[in-house]
Order: C-alpha cells, then sequence, then structure tokens
C-alpha cells in the first residue's frame, strides 16, 4: 500500500493509522517546534508544523479542542479524511487519534482542561501512545461511573 492510500478513510481506520505510524517511526524523526501557553483552567500545546510533513497524533484519553491557526493539510478526523484549511477548529472525542500530511507550514493548537502547568504531565494524563492502555483507561472510567 503507498503512503497515500492511508489518508484514504475506511474500514479498520485505526489499524491503518498505527500501521502508519509505525512505518513513519523507522524513517528518521524531526523535531518539531512546540510552544505552551498557561492560563487559569488550561493548558495549550501549540505544535510548529513543516510543509511536506506526515504526522500522526497521540490517542486523546479526553475530549479536547484542536485548532489549525495556520497553514493546509489532508486530515483523517475520524472516519473522515479531509482537506482543511485555517482557520479550522475541531473537538477530539475520546479515542482520536489523528494523521495529517500537512500542504504548507501549519500551527496546530491542542487545548487541555486542566490547571497541571508542566507539559510532560498534561501529555501523561490526557492522551497515550498505546491501544491497551487507552482501553485500560476506558475501562477504569467504567468502573469509577465516568
Amino acid at each position: 500500500m503507498s503512503e497515500i492510500d492511508y489518508f484514504a478513510a475506511g474500514d479498520a481506520l485505526r489499524a491503518r493509522v498505527m500501521a502508519f505510524e509505525a512505518e513513519q517511526l523507522k524513517k528518521p524523526q524531526v523535531a518539531l517546534k512546540v510552544v505552551i501557553h498557561n492560563a487559569p483552567g488550561i493548558h495549550a500545546r501549540e505544535l510548529h508544523i513543516p510543509a511536506g510533513m506526515d504526522v500522526t497524533g497521540a490517542i486523546h484519553k479526553y475530549a479536547n479542542l484542536n485548532t489549525l491557526s495556520q497553514g493546509e493539510m489532508l486530515l483523517i478526523d475520524g472516519e473522515v479524511a479531509v482537506h482543511v484549511k485555517a482557520p479550522f477548529t475541531v473537538v477530539s472525542p475520546p479515542g482520536t487519534k489523528r494523521v495529517a500530511r500537512t500542504l504548507t507550514d501549519c500551527v496546530w493548537t491542542t487545548y487541555f482542561s486542566t490547571e497541571m502547568t508542566d507539559p510532560d504531565e498534561v501529555v501523561a494524563h490526557f492522551t497515550t501512545n498505546n491501544e491497551q492502555e487507552y482501553l485500560a483507561h476506558c475501562e477504569l472510567l467504567k468502573l469509577k461511573g465516568n
């Protein structure tokens, strides 16, 4: 399957996204600029992504807000492959894991409702890169009645 095929939504999308990510991780990785913003009750993670990049996001444990404030990208969002241009805002429901190909330089910001300010703690609390960890998180929420 060619790389572009991963950008066509369809059956077994999560497995395709995970397979795409596994292939991408075999390639040299590029450090992306991350800018952190904190205000009472909110933590924002602003990611600067150069044009021509294929990127995957973490699995979101909770719903959160995301904004593309600069640029244009192909984005698999849920079960749909879309071409989006800034300004673009979307809510990530729990379980979201996106894949994107930037067409221009992009700025993507994820907003987390929290008083935490340490970026590593926020990422660890709100996201995971492991499907089994996400499923265990869901089971724990069920046990707690959430």
